[in-house]
């Protein structure tokens, strides 16, 4: 059970004033979010004019990793981010400098291409479930064992119980399955607290940061990512409800 810290994600420069775009930023932010308790890292990198890029893995991944060694690393590999399936490939067959993990959305129609291409790297792969199709397609998989972690994501529900109904649906398909893959579990916006609790109790592992909210459980605006790791570890903790 660890909380990871998500400190960006796809989310527009206007959504936060403490969003980190820059490498400096994201630098910043990754010290502080391990410094408050996130055992790991999961960043969007940025171009220079803050649009997502596959490219600016190398740079970014150095950067935080000489601020944070020893800290795990991930970034993601979702297709919007260069609109282009063989850009995608291509990005990641560039890379030099490596994160220790890269998350593979199951519904994207590449997602087992990506998937191999990560292996061959010798990058981990967090696989990601946002719906039932997304955990039967990846059961489905004869290698889908091999991967880092399950990553179970519901950004498109902001019904609670729909999104806690899915969840559970998808939990499900893994044990009928089998699957012996750690379990990370969060929610999205309105669903994020709810979803760090049911991952404390279920003894999975959750995430926090920018990428998946701005509010902390009291329904305030947290000055920054630190402010949302802290509350997390502190429900991990069994320091708060």
């Amino acid at each position: 059970m660890i909380v990871q810290a998500c400190i960006n994600g796809a989310r527009p420069s206007d959504f936060h004033p403490l969003l980190p775009l820059t490498i400096d930023a994201m630098v910043r932010d990754a010290t502080a979010s391990v410094v408050a308790g996130a055992a790991e890292l999961h960043v969007h990198p940025r171009q220079a004019d803050g649009r997502e890029s596959l490219v600016a893995v190398d740079d970014t991944v150095g950067a935080i990793r000489r601020a944070c060694p020893g800290t795990l690393i991930g970034v993601s590999t979702g297709a919007w981010i260069e609109g282009d399936r063989e850009k995608t490939r291509d990005a990641i067959r560039r890379w030099r400098v490596l994160p220790d993990y890269a998350s593979v959305n199951l519904s994207e129609d590449d997602a087992p291409g990506v998937m191999q291409l990560l292996r061959q790297k010798g990058v981990g792969i967090e696989v990601g479930l946002a719906s039932l199709a997304d955990a039967e397609r990846y059961i489905g998989l004869d290698d889908h064992e091999q991967v880092f972690r399950v990553l179970i994501e519901l950004d498109d529900e902001q019904n609670l119980q729909r999104a806690c109904d899915i969840a559970n649906g998808i939990i499900k398909v893994l044990r009928d399955s089998r699957v012996n893959r750690p379990i990370l579990l969060h929610g999205f916006d309105d669903t994020v607290w709810p979803f760090v609790r049911m991952a404390r109790e279920l003894r999975y592992s959750t995430r926090i940061g920018l990428e998946d909210g701005k509010h902390l459980p009291d329904g305030t605006i947290a000055t920054d990512n630190t402010a949302l790791v802290t509350a997390a570890v502190a429900i991990f903790r069994g320091q708060s409800n």
